[in-house]
């Protein structure tokens, strides 16, 4: 390993070292090790502080106002008394639908639409806590199931990814569309199953000292009928523009930055609300991961720890470990590097290029490869990871103890689901 390499990874584990003992306020500690980063010569200043110039970073924090703002309506007061009501009448239960709501929501978007979960959490986070079921219970599992749709009909970005690293692996071939979905279902139902029992170990915390303090958290000045329609309107133009910004490039985020340009002018928001919008701690935290994620990527870490693993398997190994060992380094490297794409499409093609070698079938390979880089989110250096643990005001014990289980049985899954619909 290069001395970049070790400055990179010592640095890193700082942060989240700092981000587990809390010894700095939320946010701050990426801060502090971009700009350790540059300080020890790793990466330069502008590489560093990207994040703050990125164009998800910018969107998300533009949504955030929007959703400050609908907030003030009279729908998510309705949302919220409606949840808290059925909350009442039977905590799991309501955990159980809104995971199961998420998901269904999930199937529309597809796996990893960066607007379905900032939507979600964003709602869900307006959710007041109660004893029957904390916020904290659900937020983090609800956020999660954006990743995981439970009809899994909208899977056509991975599905052109594993034709793509199949033919990068030496392997074009066809590759049936329904076995694909049927692989993604069994990964899905692995993570709902798991959702299932952590209910019991989810922490139940910001919980209000009696029911009429929620109430009087209810309680809020009713906006005019044109105002309340304006952000309703501005919220769906948003959803439009995110959802589109495959499509349209960075014009569809600058519609969400546009919709609060519209909540200033129609005084719908004073400045004030509008600057703690943009500048919350969340912001900060989501922002400087993606500097850190570049300062690991730019050392060539990806590239040294693929050769390394790749020359450790050797050819006697049975296909199941061949393929969770790939789905766990693309997985690792794809969350401490923040390229999902560039990750997979690194080490799915070395994974198929290595089962042909060995005279098996590579679709199993490339198909649970191209998902696992979805898969990772057992550190909070992500957009979903970082907003599940802001949102819910999580330590990193108590993300950990939700995320660490998930993450392995989701590629225990993801594996065990592939090689049955494509056996090797």
């Amino acid at each position: 390993m290069t001395m970049p390499m070790i400055i990179a990874l010592a640095v890193t584990a700082f942060m989240i070292y700092l981000i587990m003992k809390d010894k700095v306020p939320f946010g701050a500690a990426p801060m502090i090790a971009c700009a350790l980063m540059v300080l020890f010569g790793v990466t330069d200043i502008a590489t560093a502080f990207r994040g703050f110039s990125n164009s998800s970073i910018i969107m998300l924090a533009s949504f955030m106002v929007i959703i400050a703002a609908l907030q003030k309506t009279s729908f998510i007061q309705a949302f919220k008394h409606t949840i808290v009501k059925m909350a009442a009448k039977g905590g799991y239960k309501a955990y159980v639908l809104i995971i199961l709501v998420a998901m269904l929501g999930t199937s529309l978007f597809g796996t990893g639409s960066t607007a379905y979960y900032v939507m979600t959490l964003g709602l869900l986070s307006t959710i007041p806590s109660t004893k029957e079921l904390p916020r904290s219970k659900f937020l983090m599992p609800a956020g999660f199931a954006c990743n995981h749709p439970l009809i899994p009909i909208n899977t056509a970005l991975q599905y052109g990814y594993v034709l793509a690293v199949l033919e990068a692996g030496g392997a074009a071939m066809s590759v049936s569309l329904p076995r694909f979905a049927i692989a993604n279902l069994v990964l899905s139902l692995a993570f709902l199953a798991w959702c299932l029992i952590a209910y019991k170990f989810m922490p139940a915390k910001d919980i209000p000292e009696t029911t009429e303090e929620v109430k009087q958290e209810e309680e809020f000045v009713k906006l005019p009928k044109w105002q309340e329609y304006t952000i309703y309107g501005l919220f769906i133009a948003s959803i439009i523009g995110m959802i589109l910004q495959s499509k349209i490039g960075d014009q569809g985020y600058a519609v969400v930055a546009a919709a609060v340009c519209v909540l200033l002018l129609t005084k719908i928001m004073t400045f004030k609300e509008i600057c703690s919008g943009l500048g919350a701690p969340i912001i900060l935290m989501s922002a400087g991961v993606i500097g850190v994620a570049e300062a690991l990527g730019v050392t060539g870490l990806t590239a040294l720890v693929g050769e390394t693993v790749a020359g450790m398997l050797g050819s006697s190994i049975s296909p199941f470990v061949l393929i969770f060992v790939f789905c766990v380094l693309t997985s690792v490297l794809a969350t401490m590097t923040g390229s999902t794409i560039g990750t997979v499409l690194v080490f799915a093609p070395m994974a198929v290029a290595t089962c042909v070698s060995l005279g098996w079938n590579p679709t199993a390979a490339a198909a649970a490869i191209v998902v696992s880089g979805w898969c990772g989110h057992f550190l909070p250096i992500d957009g979903l990871p970082a907003m599940c643990m802001g949102l819910g005001n999580y330590t990193l014990q108590e993300f950990w103890k939700f995320t660490v289980p998930q993450y392995f049985i989701r590629l225990l899954a993801l594996t065990a689901g592939c090689l049955l619909m494509f056996p090797v």
